[in-house]
């Protein structure tokens, strides 16, 4: 009966140490299983925040870009703009020569398709113009009057019922210029070479 006995005890120890060597396998399984999720969500977490630290670093690199741009372009305009005043500073301090003025008069008065007209003229060119078309009998018989007006030069010449204008002074030239003159300027100042 001992024999029995120690056979039972033998047996119910080898089945209870494969009953804890198999727990202890699960039981590492499940550590490792544990383990590599764990290195999963770890791997995700950070891949989720590198993916949103690229986007905070492209958001942030898009409004530098969009701000550089922003002041780049006010800088060449704020250029072109000195550029552009500079010249009608230069414009008002021209005073006209004879044959140019009258080729100013001559043009605006042909514009009017009228026999007569009145011109008006910069404040600091009106007695130049009176000297002018005392020299000039055939374009005085066409200007009834010689009136002033605020602009930096040249002439605007009226038919006498003022109802019809040709505008030939030198903002206007200018700007009618201006359109083919700033892409040219703009290559100039600012591509380059």
């Amino acid at each position: 009966m001992e024999k029995i006995s120690e056979a039972v005890v033998s047996k119910v120890k080898l089945d209870a140490q494969n009953i804890i060597r198999e727990a202890e396998e699960k039981a590492q399984e499940e550590i490792e299983k544990a383990k590599k999720q764990r290195e999963v969500k770890l791997e995700e977490e950070r891949g989720r925040m590198l993916g949103e630290a690229e986007e905070e670093v492209a958001r942030i690199l898009a409004q530098a870009s969009i701000k550089a741009r922003q002041q780049l372009s006010s800088a060449k305009a704020d250029t072109i703009a000195k550029i552009i005043d500079g010249a009608r500073r230069e414009l008002s301090r021209i005073s006209s020569d004879e044959s140019y003025f009258l080729n100013l008069i001559r043009e605006a008065m042909e514009g009017l398709g009228a026999d007569k007209g009145r011109i008006y003229v910069s404040p600091k060119d009106v007695s130049t113009v009176k000297r002018f078309l005392e020299a000039d009998k055939e374009l005085s018989g066409k200007i009834v009057e010689v009136r002033e007006s605020n602009c930096l030069g040249g002439v605007i010449a009226e038919d006498v019922e003022g109802k019809l204008r040709i505008d030939n002074t030198y903002e206007t030239r200018l700007e009618m210029l201006l359109p083919k003159l700033l892409p040219k300027i703009s290559k100039e100042l600012f591509e380059a070479p």
